[in-house]
């Protein structure tokens, strides 16, 4: 990759340039491939998720996983929070599908390591919780062990928190938190989110129960309005009136009764949760 281009510059290279896949991201339960794309001399790396490689899921038959990855980078940038690295559809060398920002980790490269010490989201030996996290259940791992399942007590994932309770994310796993070279956290793999029924899983519950402050209630509202309007206009080329009116709801609800909601459903938890 070339030298970090300025942020206008990037998202140019990402719309416009030629794309070349690097290899397919194994891990990813639909077709998931590194890309670069290069445009002129500058080149930037993302992701490339192409409609045709979508598994059909029953309980999401609407439009695609694409235009809900896209709806839920529209919904974070309306919110100010830029959770969502910058995400398009454009065509692709599997046809239209989603493109986005590759985040860069420390550790992606074969000479790096692996920040020190514990990620946002992971496991602590039962009764072993480090000060900073916050707890969300206890297991047991593959040796008998019993763990807990923890999150850093964070205003970055404190953001992510309500904005996945805000699109309805059924797949906030462990693995899903980034966070780039810079020390930014983002938010990624939303393709099974902004339905009208709740479906709400997540790996985020430290925080359930708890009032949400008034300067994410400002950010809400500020939502809530804007469905009011031509934002509304711009998510139904990718989500359905319904699913945007239950987005809506969703955000007066949560202003009506400003209280992060506990895991009372049937699965709160992704499985794997990592």
């Amino acid at each position: 990759m070339t030298p970090r281009n300025n942020e206008a510059h990037e998202r140019e290279v990402l719309r416009d340039g030629e794309l070349t896949v690097l290899g397919r991201i194994r891990s990813a339960s639909n077709a998931t491939f590194l890309c670069e794309s290069t445009l002129g001399e500058a080149s930037v790396h993302c992701v490339y998720k192409p409609v045709s490689g979508e598994a059909p899921l029953w309980d999401f038959p609407d439009g695609t996983l694409a235009g809900r990855e896209l709806g839920a980078y529209l919904v974070s940038v309306q919110l100010g929070w830029n959770i969502v690295p910058h995400t398009i559809i454009r065509h692709g060398p599997a046809g239209p599908g989603m493109l986005q920002l590759w985040v860069e980790q420390a550790g992606d490269a074969a000479d790096s390591d692996p920040p020190p010490g514990p990620d946002l989201v992971d496991l602590f030996p039962a009764n072993k919780v480090q000060p900073g996290y916050l707890p969300v259940l206890r297991a047991y791992d593959y040796a008998g062990d019993e763990v807990v399942l923890v999150h850093a007590d964070d205003i970055r994932l404190w953001r992510m928190a309500v904005f996945d309770v805000l699109i309805n994310n059924a797949d906030r796993k462990g693995g899903h938190v980034l966070r780039d070279l810079e020390g930014h956290v983002y938010g990624v793999d939303h393709g099974v989110s902004l339905h009208v029924e709740n479906k709400l899983r997540t790996v985020l519950w430290g925080w359930a129960g708890k009032p949400i402050d008034d300067d994410t209630c400002e950010a809400i509202a500020g939502l809530a309005e804007a469905l009011t309007g031509s934002f509304c206009d711009e998510l139904a080329g990718h989500i359905t009136r319904a699913e945007i009116a239950a987005l809506r709801g969703r955000a007066l609800a949560l202003l009506d009764n400003p209280i992060m909601p506990t895991p009372n459903r049937h699965r709160p938890i992704p499985w794997p949760a990592f």
